[in-house]
């Protein structure tokens, strides 16, 4: 396997995760704030994967490692939040003040609906969407380090690694 395979895989891979995330959305499961924050580093990691590939050495896969495991973090803290292992923010979880409203004005207010980062909207064999992320964004920063150990072996004295 080469390094820009690799790069490839784990940056295709959260285009893949950020396209699901989407496809989600489009069938009528919007995302909460804390979903939106998870879709940042995807972002990132694919902007890096498409420079990494044109750029020899370390640091743009260290980088792709990174943002993968940055959204890999932020997808077990919303699982926390969603499992009530912990408190999530108060604007989009259950633990947030109504800062002296009442029923009358909740109801008199028009715009869009707040998504609950703490209620789980979608899950599969028990995980949510947030746990799927968090599995599948630590797969790809495995695949990122690969590439990373990958670029060191490619930059010794024109040897051309591969595993």
């Amino acid at each position: 396997m080469t390094r820009n395979l690799m790069i490839t895989l784990a940056a295709g891979g959260s285009a893949a995760l950020l396209a699901g995330a989407y496809l989600f959305q489009f069938l009528g499961y919007p995302p909460c704030q804390m979903c939106l924050w998870q879709r940042w580093p995807h972002v990132a990691a694919i902007i890096i994967g498409i420079l990494a590939v044109s750029m020899p050495g370390k640091v743009m896969p260290i980088l792709g490692a990174l943002a993968a495991g940055i959204t890999g973090a932020l997808g077990v803290f919303h699982t926390g939040v969603e499992r009530d292992w912990w408190d999530g923010p108060s604007s989009c979880s259950g633990g947030g003040g109504l800062n002296g409203l009442s029923g009358t004005d909740l109801l008199a207010i028009e715009g869009p609906a707040v998504i609950m980062c703490d209620v789980v909207s979608w899950e599969f064999l028990t995980l949510s969407m947030a746990s799927w992320n968090a599995l599948a964004s630590f797969a790809l920063m495995i695949g990122w380090i690969i590439a990373v150990r990958l670029s060191a072996g490619s930059t010794t004295a024109g040897s051309s690694r591969t595993v």
